[in-house]
């Protein structure tokens, strides 16, 4: 099934995605299972929310083989294959939904790219874990476009605008929770023309893995999200549009503007 969040009425409110039509829930499936309220809106017309406002918005870095032979070709000395799942963390003013716009910031220069990652949505509170336990504990799936300003990445002491500024993170355009994400096919767009595939599941250490390993010191609660890295990049231009698509969730596309000048 696939739930998404919607604005109406200027206020954000649960639906779920059929047949091109979103029928308006009376609550999250997160904390329960909501009702249809019997309000339905095309899904053309509807504004597009983050699928989740996370509690903890985790997040994976350098999980895939050729991802980090890529990076160290391209100078990035910290980067070399993880001898454990180890998770990072991004903030949840860079979300955006999908369509919305990805602002390039004033004084960004250089490589401003986008990379396509599969992202779990946790559905359950997990401590300590089994893998049983963590594959379980997953509500559904959505599509993460992990923006990143790489001469701040390189400048800053953290990842704090490099990766986190306002919209750098769109995530969407909902959740599927009857998909096996180790089994689909990830292809990277801009402007109809495609940059990268892969397959999403060839990753170093997989999502249960990462829970597994998080969950020994962290309790994990429903609605946390944890975005998984890509095996990609492309270049991103004002002006462009680029579409993450992975196979068995759907799509998430979102044009690129630059920040206006201020007056």
């Amino acid at each position: 099934m696939r739930f998404c969040r919607i604005e109406l009425g200027g206020r954000p409110a649960w639906g779920s995605v059929e047949d091109g039509t979103v029928r308006v829930l009376s609550g999250s499936p997160l904390d329960d299972v909501p009702a249809a309220t019997g309000a339905e809106i095309p899904l053309a017309d509807a504004v597009l929310l983050p699928p989740v406002i996370p509690g903890v918005f985790y997040a994976v870095g350098l999980n895939y083989r050729s991802h980090v032979e890529h990076a160290l070709a391209r100078g990035y000395r910290v980067a070399a294959l993880p001898e454990r799942p180890e998770v990072a963390y991004r903030a949840n003013n860079a979300l955006t939904g999908h369509g919305s716009p990805i602002i390039r910031p004033h004084g960004v220069k250089g490589r401003f790219e986008a990379e396509g990652e599969v992202v779990a949505v946790i559905g359950a509170t997990l401590r300590n874990a089994t893998y049983e336990e963590a594959r379980a504990g997953i509500f559904g799936w959505t599509i993460g476009n992990d923006v990143s300003a790489r001469a701040w990445q390189h400048e800053d002491r953290s990842f704090w605008r490099s990766k986190n500024s306002d919209t750098f993170k769109p995530m969407g355009p909902w959740i599927e929770t009857e998909v096996d994400p180790l089994a689909q096919t990830t292809t990277m767009r801009v402007n109809g023309e495609i940059e990268a595939v892969f397959p999403t599941g060839a990753m170093i250490f997989d999502p249960y893995e990462f829970i597994v390993e998080t969950t020994r010191y962290i309790t994990m609660r429903p609605g946390d999200v944890l975005w998984m890295g890509a095996d990609g990049t492309c270049q991103l231009e004002p002006g462009d549009t680029v579409e993450i698509e992975i196979t068995g969730i759907g799509t998430l596309s979102n044009p690129v503007h630059a920040e206006r000048t201020r007056r």
